[in-house]
């Protein structure tokens, strides 16, 4: 499958849209023809990827699924061998190869179930098959930080996608989300604030460096998926 490389120009940012008003856009992907195609959201750590990503998907039903990069981090044991403990979610600490090869599946087994991994944040590892890819879903929607990188293994997943949305908020607002999922994994507060700092900080700063590389850049301030019940 083929994709058009995206234009070096980079996207302007549009007012922001209503959830239905995305969900109708990511159905028109569908429309193209073929039994499947995948949309992609990337974006800086706390931008608000993987709630979008889940609305979109609950939203639109059977003929949909939801595909997260995180399923694709390495164990801590992988990690501790390779010196990455304390860059966890940078992107040498991902299988990209391993999502890469999942992202062909989709594309080309689509008569049959394929299971994807996810990251449990309880466990601080990741889990086997805990989503579905169902024969009926049409639309596979993945999100992750780096998908729109100019890097190996990264910029041949971004060739895969039918589209690639960018999705973004102030770096305060994002912050403060972040400090609270660490909150919520069990570090003290100056852990939790230190681990942003000095991790989750530079992971955006590269993946902020591939945003012209998008097709369209969503800003999830004032989104009403925030009050979305899923």
């Amino acid at each position: 499958m083929e994709i058009a490389e995206p234009a070096d120009a980079e996207p302007e940012s549009t007012p922001v849209p209503t959830l239905d008003a995305l969900v109708a856009d990511a159905r028109k992907l569908t429309a193209a023809g073929g039994p499947r195609v995948l949309l992609g959201l990337a974006g800086p750590p706390g931008a608000g990827k993987s709630t979008l990503a889940r609305a979109l998907v609950e939203r639109i039903g059977e003929e949909a699924a939801y595909l997260p990069l995180d399923g694709f981090h390495l164990s801590n044991a992988q990690l501790a061998r390779l010196g990455l403990t304390a860059r966890k979610g940078s992107e040498p600490s991902f299988d990209v190869y391993g999502y890469l090869a999942l992202l062909r599946r989709v594309l080309t087994e689509t008569g049959r179930d394929l299971y994807v991994p996810d990251f449990d944040r309880t466990l601080d590892e990741p889990v086997a098959a805990r989503h579905r890819v169902a024969p009926a879903a049409r639309l596979v929607v993945t999100e992750g930080n780096y998908l729109a990188c100019d890097l190996p293994g990264w910029r041949e997943a971004r060739g895969l996608m039918g589209a690639l949305w960018y999705v973004e908020a102030p770096d305060g607002v994002r912050q403060l989300r972040l400090v609270e999922r660490q909150l919520t994994g069990g570090r003290t507060r100056r852990g939790a604030e230190d681990w942003v700092r000095t991790n989750d900080g530079p992971n955006g700063e590269l993946v902020e460096e591939s945003r012209g590389r998008a097709d369209r850049i969503l800003s999830t301030i004032g989104m009403d998926m925030f009050n979305y019940s899923q």
